[in-house]
C-alpha cells in the first residue's frame, strides 16, 4: 500500500476528542485527513463511515460561512480543520487581464488579495483563527472555474504547510504562528489559468512541484526550517498535478505526472529512478499508487491512462513491459483517480461518467456507470465504508456502492458550488463550497 507520510503514520497514541458523541480521534495520520487525497494519497478513509444521505435540512452537523474564495481541500487533524483562501480587500481596481499566450476564459485581476490560512473547530464549525500570510496584488488572474487558493495544505499534526504558488510556501504551527516562509518567484502558467499543485510531506521533508512555462523544477525542503535539501530542474511545461510519495522495495520515491513524462524520484537525492511518456498535455489529475503500481491519467488533447509496475522500473520505461496496461478512452482530466482495494475508479474527462477497472489488469468491472443527476465534476472522488462519493460543481453528490455491480444509492443536493475535493474523518464528510464549509454527519 502507498505509505504517504510514512514518517508519521506509525504514531498510534490515542487522544480523546470532543468531536461527536463517541468519536475517538487518533493522532496517527491514517485516522485523520492530513492532505487533499487523504492519509495514503488514494482518496480512501480506511475506518470512516460518513452518511449516505443528506440535504440542507438533513444530516448537517454545522455549516460555516467562509471568507474569500478557494478550491483547496480542507484537511483534518484531531479536532481541527485547516483550509486556505484568497480574500479580496480594498477598492476595486481597473480590471487587468492576462497577457499569457492563448489566454481565454480568465477572470481579471481587480483586487489586492489577502492569502489566508484558517483553522475551524470540528465540533461546532467555529473559526478558531485566521492568519493572513501574504498580501499582494496578483501578477496574474485565473480561469473563471479556478481560484486564488487552489493548492491544498498538508499537515503532520504539528505543523501546517500552506502553498499559494507565486505567493509563497508557509509553515505554521497549529495555532497559526508562522514558523518560516519560502518564495519561489512568479509562475508563468499556461493560458494564465492559475495555479494548483499542492505540497506533500514525507518524513522530515516537504516537496513542491513547480511546473510552468519557465524553468520547471521540483524542490525538497527541511520541514522544520525551510532549508533546501535538493532541487532538480524538470523538462516540463505547466501542470497542476500534485506529487505523491510512495515506498517500494524499502525505498521512498516522489512520483510526479507531467506532459513529457511521469517520473519517480529518489526522495533522498532527487535523482530520477524511472520515467515514462504517454500522457497528454495540461496534466491536472494526480497519480495514485498501491500494491507496487502507479496509475497516472490525463485527458486533454488526447486520452491516456498508464498502469506502471514498479518492480524493475529503471530509466525510460516507455513502451516496455513495466507498463502493465494502458487505456485510451474514458480517462480523467480534472478529477484524480481513486484507488479502493483492488479497484481503480476514474471519471471521464470531468463528466459524470464513472469507470471502475481491476487495478492489476485494467479489465472493466463492470464498465462505465453514468451518474444520473451529476454534471461537471472538478472534485476528486473519495471513498469509505464500501461507498464511493462523487461531488459535482452544482452541489450534487452521488453515493455509489463499492461492489461487483456498482449502483447509485443516493444523490444528495446542497445549495453551493463545489470544486474542492471532500475530506472524510470518522463519521463526518467535509465539503468545502464556494460559500460554506459543510460538516455532514448523522448525529
Amino acid at each position: 500500500m502507498n505509505k504517504l507520510l510514512a514518517g508519521i503514520i506509525a504514531v498510534c497514541v490515542l487522544v480523546r476528542s470532543s468531536v461527536g458523541s463517541a468519536d475517538d480521534v487518533r493522532s496517527g495520520a491514517e485516522h485523520n485527513w492530513p492532505q487533499w487525497r487523504g492519509p495514503f494519497g488514494t482518496g480512501v478513509a480506511i475506518d470512516a463511515d460518513p452518511p449516505v444521505e443528506w440535504s440542507e435540512g438533513k444530516n448537517i452537523r454545522w455549516k460555516t460561512a467562509l471568507p474569500g474564495k478557494g478550491h483547496s481541500t480542507p484537511i483534518v487533524w484531531g479536532d481541527r480543520i485547516f483550509l486556505t483562501a484568497g480574500i479580496p480587500v480594498g477598492e476595486s481596481l481597473e480590471p487587468r487581464y492576462s497577457k499569457a499566450a492563448g489566454a481565454h476564459d480568465n477572470l481579471p485581476v481587480t483586487h489586492v488579495q489577502e492569502f489566508a490560512v484558517l483553522a475551524v473547530g470540528r465540533r461546532d464549525g467555529k473559526l478558531l483563527w485566521q492568519r493572513t500570510v501574504h498580501k499582494k496584488l496578483p501578477h496574474e488572474g485565473w480561469h473563471y472555474t479556478a481560484s486564488p487558493a487552489s493548492n491544498s495544505p498538508v499537515t503532520d499534526g504539528e505543523l501546517v504547510f500552506a502553498f499559494f504558488g507565486s505567493h509563497g510556501l508557509y509553515c505554521l504551527d497549529l495555532d497559526g504562528e508562522i514558523k518560516w516562509r519560502r518564495d519561489f518567484g512568479e509562475m508563468k502558467v499556461l493560458h494564465g489559468h492559475g495555479e494548483g499543485a499542492s505540497p506533500v510531506l514525507h518524513g522530515d521533508l516537504v516537496f513542491v512541484n513547480w511546473d510552468h512555462e519557465g524553468q520547471s523544477f521540483v524542490v525538497a525542503l527541511d520541514k522544520r526550517t525551510g532549508a533546501e535539501r535538493w532541487k532538480v530542474d524538470r523538462d516540463e511545461v505547466t501542470s497542476w498535478a500534485t506529487p505523491i510519495t510512495i515506498e517500494h522495495a524499502g525505498k521512498p520515491q516522489l512520483v510526479i505526472s507531467g506532459t513529457n513524462r511521469v517520473r519517480g524520484y529518489d526522495l533522498a537525492t532527487g535523482r530520477v529512478i524511472w520515467e515514462c511518456g504517454g500522457l497528454s498535455s495540461n496534466i491536472v489529475a494526480s497519480p495514485v499508487a498501491g500494491d507496487g503500481m502507479v496509475f497516472a491519467g490525463s485527458s486533454y488533447d488526447k486520452r491516456a491512462l498508464l498502469a506502471i509496475r514498479l518492480d524493475g522500473a529503471r530509466g525510460d520505461i516507455t513502451d516496455t513491459n513495466r507498463v502493465a496496461w494502458s487505456r485510451f478512452r474514458g480517462t480523467p482530466y480534472v478529477p484524480s483517480p481513486l484507488l479502493y482495494d483492488d479497484s481503480l475508479y476514474f471519471l471521464t474527462h470531468y463528466q459524470g461518467i464513472l469507470s471502475r477497472v481491476n487495478a492489476k489488469t485494467g479489465v472493466d468491472q463492470p464498465g462505465a456507470l453514468r451518474l444520473g443527476g451529476i454534471g461537471n465534476v472538478y472534485a476528486s472522488p473519495v471513498a469509505a465504508a464500501g461507498r464511493v462519493y462523487v461531488t459535482d460543481l452544482d452541489g450534487n453528490t452521488a453515493v455509489i456502492t463499492h461492489d461487483d455491480t456498482p449502483s447509485v444509492r443516493a444523490v444528495n443536493r446542497l445549495n453551493d458550488v463545489f470544486s474542492a475535493s471532500a475530506a472524510i474523518v470518522g463519521r463526518e464528510l467535509l465539503l468545502r463550497g464556494q460559500k460554506y464549509l459543510y460538516c455532514i454527519a448523522a448525529d
